[in-house]
């Protein structure tokens, strides 16, 4: 999240050398459950979830059908690593921030930006 608040919310951050895809979910509540069930339990990302909401170009989005991984709603687009810079430039205004997800083995964060999220859309465990 820090990356991408460096990028003034106008980009996701290039993968890591261990991650070949891009997988923006197309489902808010998938979004959410995965925010809250995978990325809460992950020390890497502070056990912080963060949920973001965002508009591509259609003649991007067009060139990665939908996936489905799961249940109904658990689909995402596969946006290969190396086209992940072509698709943030397809990015229409920000990437928004929508909800918050905090974990039990959260450690305050020195980032006042993420601390303003946290304090303005968390959602506890019980508060969906």
């Amino acid at each position: 999240m820090i990356l991408i608040i460096e990028s003034d919310y106008k980009n996701f951050p290039p993968r890591l050398e261990w991650q070949p895809i891009f997988y923006p979910v197309l489902d808010k509540d998938y979004a959410s459950e995965i925010a809250e069930k995978w990325n809460t339990r992950d020390q890497s990302g502070n056990y912080l979830g963060f949920v973001t909401q965002f508009e591509v170009k259609e003649d991007e989005v067009s060139k990665y059908p939908a996936e489905n991984v799961g249940a109904k709603n658990h689909n995402e687009l596969w946006v290969p690593a190396e086209k992940l810079s072509e698709f943030n430039q397809a990015i229409i205004g920000k990437i928004n921030v929508i909800k918050v997800f905090v974990g039990d083995d959260f450690k305050q964060s020195e980032n006042t930006e993420i601390e303003g999220l946290i304090s303005e859309l968390r959602i506890k465990r019980n508060d969906k």
